[in-house]
């Protein structure tokens, strides 16, 4: 798709929920950067025609060869995907942005939040960049910002993580749970709930092939990811790993607990912050609310504070709920809505990607 003079970007995975969102960001943007963009996938969904700023588009295979003459290639695929194609485009010529977790703790490949280090984009001995997890960068231009001005020093962190975190099929269970569960008084009862989505034909557990281990719908799991050594989940350690990385703070104390909720999108966190320097909830509101990407919502008595159902489908991060904690000093509590498939995923990528082409 020729476009007009200017660098060429490329989209792989244009088919897939994070691919189609991007196309969706691309077609809201009033102007983009790009002389032609080019729309690539596997085998299996090459020959596709898309609409991308209001002009048909064929999808390419996924071919060394699509790269050629590539500046910027976007990659929104699995890790293992990225990790074989995504050095290939480098390869070509192309800077890769990864939405993967390939590369993230790469040291040769910059992690790059645009709001908070947007200056690692040249830094990229490997032609790569990375962009973080979802529930990592769903507080990261909140937390950039304040660690601007406080000098940030630890974080405890509580993620309640939407269903779509785990894809389309997180989705689509979820719907299928409540689906099955509808009408019904259930959960009074342990057990109660697990039976009638057995009874009904529902996967319950990952034994089962549900991308959750145990009920979302009417119910919490304190688990996403993978098990690490001690106990703890491979989405935990992400956050901890990727926020030192992003904020470069590398002895960052962090702490987190990620918990599952039956939300179809948008991850919330509680942040319990502490700075170096004296803080106060006035200051820090006028620090959050002085950045273009950030919406405070912050009115408890008027009943004003960031919700998934109210963030969803935009690209802002909402904070609210800030207070000075109690008993513990220079301490921030706050509440952080992003949505994971727009803010999380997508929008950041293609952000970087723009950031990359005005950089030259």
């Amino acid at each position: 798709m020729a476009l007009s003079d200017g660098p060429v970007l490329a989209l792989v995975g244009a088919t897939g929920a994070v691919g189609t969102t991007m196309i969706d960001i691309i077609d809201s943007r009033e102007s983009v950067p790009w002389g032609e963009i080019r729309l690539i996938a596997s085998a299996r969904s090459a020959g596709k025609v898309l609409r991308v700023r209001g002009e048909d588009v064929t999808v390419l295979e996924l071919k060394p060869e699509v790269f050629d003459g590539v500046d910027v290639a976007m990659f929104d695929v699995p890790d293992e995907v990225s990790a074989e194609w995504a050095p290939i485009a480098a390869e070509r010529g192309a800077v890769a942005v990864d939405n993967s977790g390939a590369f993230r703790m790469d040291p040769d490949v910059p992690l790059v939040v645009p709001e908070v280090n947007a200056d690692k984009v040249t830094d990229r001995p490997k032609g790569i960049i990375a962009n973080p997890n979802c529930t990592t960068l769903s507080m990261m231009a909140a937390m950039g910002a304040l660690h601007r001005e406080f000098d940030l020093q630890s974080l405890v962190v509580a993620s309640y993580q939407a269903a779509s975190g785990a894809g389309q099929p997180g989705i689509d269970q979820l719907y299928a749970e409540i689906a099955a569960l509808a009408g019904r008084r259930v959960g009074i009862v342990s057990g109660d709930i697990a039976t009638v989505l057995a009874d009904a034909g529902v996967a319950v557990g990952s034994e089962a092939g549900s991308p959750f281990p145990a009920p979302l719908a009417l119910n919490v799991v304190p688990w996403a990811g993978s098990l690490k050594e001690d106990g703890w989940a491979s989405e935990e350690l992400k956050v901890r790993n990727e926020s030192r990385k992003i904020l470069g703070i590398p002895e960052l104390k962090v702490s987190a607990t990620c918990v599952r909720v039956p939300v179809v999108t948008t991850h919330a966190l509680s942040i319990h912050a502490t700075f170096g320097r004296d803080v106060s909830v006035d200051a820090a509101r006028k620090v959050l609310g002085e950045q273009p990407t950030i919406v405070v919502k912050d009115d408890p008595a008027a009943g004003e504070w960031p919700t998934p159902a109210d963030t969803v489908g935009g690209e802002p991060t909402v904070v609210g709920r800030i207070r000075q904690a109690l008993d513990f000093p220079n301490t921030l509590e706050l509440f952080v809505c992003g949505d994971n498939l727009r803010k999380g995923a997508a929008l950041n990528t293609y952000e970087v990607a723009e950031t990359v082409a005005a950089a030259g």
